[in-house]
């Protein structure tokens, strides 16, 4: 005859059975993979026009990092950021295609974002204008270009085999480097700073995506920054200040990668700049305004994951003519000269000038509301003040994602930009880096911000109705 005391263990067991059967709840499955992008080559460093040779040395690898995201439904998203001026449309369509092929992710599913900074490679098709490339630099990047797209997509791969259960969270913080380069001159700005007397709109929020395993272990952070990452200028090889930051992160947290994508930092510099220790001093600030997010309570997000995307077709403004061109090829400026002369050329052989250009936006919701906001191209701080403005305080907004075809001014920047400038610090965002960039016009039309606007409320509206 069983004992009393056995007879109810019986029956407490009978009781937990169905508990210890339960199935976990659900959550997010994250994977992490990067991979060195160093050109193992001298190649032409992308960003500064001043430049007349290629790398001649190294100061910090640069990489390629994935995140790969897979929430409680199945749906799988990948974040890519790499230590490049910006990704040309070339190289987004060809890994799109490559990607959708082998891994079945659309457009909508994949982040391709670029640090900006000005000491990595020139890409194929991007920047061509600025500088006196012969056949064979350019051959060199075109053979960079091929390579870099074949690890993109290796890469995606290991970051998606790593993918396994995890727990995602989300916060912002602040640091305040970036200074906005049209209201303030480069050389008075430590005095303005020592005065309080900084002018113009900035954006100094740090947004954090922090990714932990289930022993809450830190894998994974992805943070942001609006500011051109541009502290240095010699000819080297260089995550700039945003590596550096990458840097401190990883070294703090033993087997972490960590991650960085620019916010609109188009009319954003890191200022004072150009000493090389200012870019290490940079990267401490804003790798310690992540940590003071990670160690406050964390706002866990439920595995759920909308993406949805847009390709907006943006007009340009007026097409050069034909004496326009020639009197350009006849100036003193080079850029202007290498830019009329292609476009003339254009003219002789037949070719239409594009009156359009395909801008990608996507919106992305992770959990219940953290929304993410991505734009093309170099957008100025007006679009990340004006979405958080109308779409929520912790909205966070990407620039330099997917295709980085030039700047893209709000309609205020673009009207200051006008000639005669009012300011002689004006003029660039808005009208020349149009040409910089070797878009067949000198500006985009007076709709630009208003086409973009629309398009993130309607991307915005649908990832809100998703369930």
């Amino acid at each position: 005859m069983l004992s009393h005391s056995l007879r109810c263990l019986l029956v407490l067991a009978a009781l937990w059975s169905p508990l210890l059967t339960l199935p976990a709840a659900p959550s997010w499955k994250a994977g992490t993979a990067k991979t060195i992008i160093t050109p193992a080559q001298p190649i032409w460093l992308a960003g500064y026009a001043g430049r007349n040779k290629p790398a001649d040395g190294k100061v910090t690898e640069l990489w390629l990092k994935v995140l790969a995201l897979e929430d409680a439904d199945g749906h799988r998203a990948v974040i890519l950021t790499s230590d490049t001026l910006g990704i040309p449309q070339t190289i987004y369509r060809n890994t799109c295609a490559a990607l959708k092929d082998k891994f079945g992710l659309a457009p909508e599913q994949i982040i391709f974002s670029a640090s900006h900074t000005h000491c990595g490679p020139i890409l194929r098709g991007a920047l061509y204008d600025i500088y006196p490339l012969n056949d064979q630099q350019r051959g060199v990047i075109e053979e960079y270009s091929a390579q870099f797209e074949k690890q993109i997509v290796a890469t995606v791969g290991k970051a998606i085999a790593d993918l396994a259960p995890a727990r995602l969270a989300s916060g912002q913080g602040e640091t305040k480097f970036a200074v906005n380069r049209r209201n303030n001159p480069e050389g008075g700005v430590p005095k303005l700073i020592e005065q309080g007397a900084l002018k113009g709109p900035v954006d100094h929020a740090v947004p954090v995506l922090a990714v932990f395993l289930p022993d809450g272990k830190l894998k994974t952070v992805l943070f942001g920054y609006a500011c051109h990452n541009t502290t240095m200028n010699f000819n080297q090889y260089s995550g700039d200040y945003a590596g550096f930051a990458q840097m401190a992160l990883e070294h703090n947290h033993t087997n972490a990668t960590a991650m960085f994508f620019m916010g609109c930092g188009g009319d954003q510099n890191p200022l004072p700049r150009r000493q090389p220790e200012l870019a290490e001093r940079y990267g401490q600030m804003l790798a310690s305004a992540v940590e003071e997010v990670l160690l406050a309570p964390a706002q866990t997000l439920p595995p759920k994951l909308v993406t949805k995307m847009e390709m907006i077709p943006l007009h340009l403004g007026a097409e050069p003519t034909e004496a326009e061109l020639i009197a350009m090829k006849a100036g003193t400026n080079v850029t202007n000269k290498r830019w009329a002369t292609r476009l003339l050329g254009d003219l002789k052989a037949g070719k239409q000038f594009i009156r359009e250009y395909p801008f990608p936006l996507q919106a992305w919701k992770l959990g219940d509301k953290q929304l993410l906001l991505t734009l093309g191209g170099e957008p100025v701080v007006d679009y990340a003040l004006k979405f958080k403005k109308e779409f929520g305080a912790d909205t966070w907004v990407a620039g330099y994602c997917n295709d980085v075809m030039t700047y893209i001014p709000s309609l205020r920047v673009l009207r200051e930009d006008i000639p005669p400038l009012a300011e002689k610090r004006w003029g660039y965002e808005g009208h020349q880096a149009m040409l910089v960039y070797g878009l067949p016009a000198q500006r985009w039309a007076e709709n630009v911000e208003d086409l973009i606007t629309d398009g993130a409320r309607r991307l915005v509206k649908e990832v809100k109705a998703r369930k």
